[in-house]
């Protein structure tokens, strides 16, 4: 399968993004999906998963009440809505997908993904 994010740039402090992710190949279903995001000079940090059927999500402490993931596997398309956006989450954006059989304690691993797309870049100014 193969990922591409869309929707970075950049935004005022307290501004909402949505970013999408689109999929090609094998078809989302497939799929259990991740976001996660890097920041300069950090490590890639896990933000939000969602299960197969949509129905699990989790969320990273520091972007719950503001983040919300959420897919559309008819359009192959998942999506991170992020609202009430800080100066620290500013960071590259990217999107993973895993065929793992259990996606419960591992979804926040970067290694439980197998697939990577291109990253997108979100920048918000204070």
């Amino acid at each position: 399968v193969q990922l591409q994010a869309f929707g970075g740039g950049l935004v005022q402090a307290g501004d909402s993004l949505l970013l999408s992710c689109t999929t090609s190949g094998r078809a989302l279903s497939n799929y259990h999906m991740g976001w996660f995001r890097q920041a300069p000079g950090k490590g890639r940090e896990f933000v939000a998963g969602i299960r197969r059927n949509g129905e699990v999500t989790y969320l990273a402490d520091d972007v719950k009440g503001r983040f919300t993931i959420s897919r559309r596997n008819v359009k192959n398309t998942v999506y991170l809505q992020m609202n009430t956006l800080k100066p620290e989450d500013t960071a590259v954006y990217y999107c993973a997908a895993t065929s793992t059989a259990s996606y419960s304690g591992n979804n926040y691993d970067a290694r439980t993904y197998g697939h990577w797309g291109k990253g997108t870049q979100v920048t918000v100014s204070s």
